[in-house]
Formats: structure tokens, C-alpha cells, sequence
């Protein structure tokens, strides 16, 4: 025969909850344990600029354990070397979102019982992907030089954490509005210089701090990238104006420049030696070069400045230049 029971409204409460934990138990690697970090204590990321450098910053972020991407834009949807040798990035890959979207994705995929992973969303304007994507914890901004700014302070306002590469901005008025753009979010802010981060800097503190080579007195710092890598010095606006190139928003990658139609002088890698886009070997590699003498010897603001250098135009950055500080 049945017996009938007659449970309390916590006792039911209780039992329920137990049946219910039942039906929920979950793999391991989905709520964390050993070798795993649980999805809710990861930090998603949106990588805005996956051309070359950008590429290869979102594949050193996909190691990291705690950071998941969620999501890369790209004005370009795929670079196929349109009339630069650099539309690749450093494992000659093609640059643009669909690519990056693919890396992402494989790489995931890897670590999933299934071997298939679909979660990264590719958009081709970084305002649109800040809009849909509410779940973006922070971004990494790797863009041309003159679209750091505008990107990385309206991800600030909206209250992301910003990770931008060097140099920080396309002037000295954009660093500081994004100083204080970041103080007042209270968001987490950095600028990726990758020479500053290799043992090779902390060599020569080494050196300096334990006066291996006895006092400096003179620092001489130089780069001939401009001369192999990028033109510059002396450049006249071309005339010439080809097709945009099939998967390219022009208008999106001008962004804040005066508008100028397209040209693969310009894009998707040559924009370094034109001033309206790039800030020159000064920042490309004067970024790396200076910052070791400076973190080396704890220099501070200079007590004064000499410079000279050759032909300067409106255009594009001069082909030498010295500066005496």
C-alpha cells in the first residue's frame, strides 16, 4: 500500500533544489578546477585593428587562460596583398576580421571536446561592435596611428578597459584627453610597447645599475626603418585613384583624417610615413629605441631640446632627423 506524506513547504523547497542540482551538474573545465578558469571569471575581449601587429597581439591574448575573445573588427574583411607585401601579419597569414575570426575559432576549437567552436562575432566598424557586444570586458586597439584615440576613448566612455598600441596616440592633445577620459571611467589602461616587455632592456638596466660600463654620459639612438619598411621623406600626394579594393570600408579607415581617396601607398600598410595617418619612425621605433636609454638611466622631462632634419612637407615625415636632447 502508499503512504501518503505530507511535507512541509521547506522540506518541498529542499527536496526540489536537490532534484535540480541533479539535472545540473557540469563538466569540470566548464566551472573551472585544475587547468581550467571558469567562463565567469574571464575577461572578454574585443580586438579592434587585425592586420599585421594586431594579429599578432590577439594571438599572445588567446594564451592567456583568464581572457576570452570574443569578438575582432576590421575594416578590412581580408587582406590579399593589394599592392603591399605587408598586408600579412608576422605567420603569413592574411590580415582582416574574417581571418582573425578564423584563428580565433581554431584555436578555441582545439580545446573543445567536440573540436568546433562558433563564438566570435567579425564586424568591420569598432562603433557598431561596441554597441551590440554589451558583454566586452575590454579592448585591444591596433590600429593606424591616427584612429588610436578615437576608438580607444569611446571605449573608455563605455566604461571598457583599453589596451593600445604605441605610440598611445597621433598627438600630444588626444594622450591627454585619454588620460583623463581614463581617470574619470575609472577603467584599467595600457599602451603595448613589446620592446619594453623583452629581456633585453632589463639586460642593459642590469648593466647601467650595476656600472658594468662605467657612467653614461651620451646616449645615440637611430633606426633606418623608413628606408626598408615604409616611405617616407619628401612624398607628393599621389594623383592616381584605383578602385577600393573588394571587402575595404575607405571611408571607416580614414576615420578622423581628412578624407583623400584610396590608395595602396597608403593602405593597408604604408600609412606610417604620412603624417595624416602615422606619426613616422618616431613612432614605430622611436618608441623602442628612446624608452630603453630613458627607463635605463631614470631620465626625466628634458631641460631642453635641439633638432634638426632634412626636408620637411606637409605629407609625409622627413627621410632623416637629430635631435639633441
Amino acid at each position: 500500500m502508499s503512504q501518503k506524506k505530507n511535507l512541509s513547504r521547506r522540506q518541498f523547497l529542499g527536496s526540489a533544489a536537490a532534484a535540480a542540482a541533479a539535472f545540473t551538474i557540469v563538466p569540470r573545465h566548464v566551472l573551472g578546477g585544475a587547468g581550467h578558469t571558469p567562463p565567469s571569471e574571464k575577461v572578454n575581449l574585443a580586438c579592434i585593428g587585425v592586420g599585421g601587429m594586431g594579429t599578432n597581439n590577439m594571438n599572445m591574448f588567446l594564451e592567456i587562460a583568464n581572457v576570452q575573445v570574443v569578438a575582432v573588427c576590421d575594416v578590412n574583411k581580408e587582406s590579399n596583398d593589394y599592392g603591399s607585401r605587408n598586408s600579412r601579419n608576422w605567420k603569413g597569414s592574411p590580415g582582416g576580421r574574417e581571418p582573425a575570426r578564423r584563428i580565433v575559432e581554431s584555436y578555441y576549437a582545439e580545446h573543445k571536446p567536440s573540436g568546433t567552436y562558433k563564438g566570435c562575432a567579425a564586424y568591420g566598424d569598432f562603433r557598431e561592435m561596441l554597441e551590440k557586444e554589451k558583454d566586452i570586458d575590454a579592448v585591444m586597439v591596433a590600429t593606424p596611428d591616427h584612429a588610436h584615440a578615437v576608438t580607444s576613448m569611446l571605449a573608455i566612455k563605455k566604461g571598457k578597459h583599453v589596451y593600445c598600441e604605441k605610440p598611445l596616440t597621433h598627438d600630444i592633445y588626444e594622450a591627454r584627453m585619454l588620460t583623463e577620459a581614463a581617470r574619470k571611467a575609472g577603467v584599467a589602461t595600457q599602451m603595448g610597447n613589446w620592446g619594453h616587455a623583452l629581456e633585453g632592456p632589463r639586460l642593459i638596466n642590469e648593466w647601467i645599475w650595476d656600472g658594468a660600463i662605467g657612467t653614461v654620459r651620451e646616449v645615440h639612438a637611430w633606426t633606418n626603418r623608413p628606408m626598408g619598411w615604409w616611405p617616407q621623406g619628401g612624398l607628393k600626394r599621389p594623383t592616381d585613384t584605383p578602385p577600393v579594393p573588394e571587402g575595404m570600408d575607405w571611408d571607416t579607415w580614414i576615420g578622423p583624417a581628412p578624407y583623400r581617396p584610396y590608395n595602396h601607398c597608403y593602405a593597408p600598410h604604408d600609412w606610417r610615413g604620412w603624417w595624416d595617418f602615422g606619426t613616422g619612425s618616431l613612432g614605430d621605433m622611436g618608441c623602442h629605441i628612446m624608452d630603453i636609454p630613458f627607463w635605463a638611466l631614470n631620465l626625466g622631462q628634458p631641460i631642453s631640446v635641439e633638432a634638426s632634419s632634412t626636408e620637411v612637407n606637409s605629407e609625409s615625415g622627413p627621410i632623416d632627423r637629430k635631435s639633441v636632447v
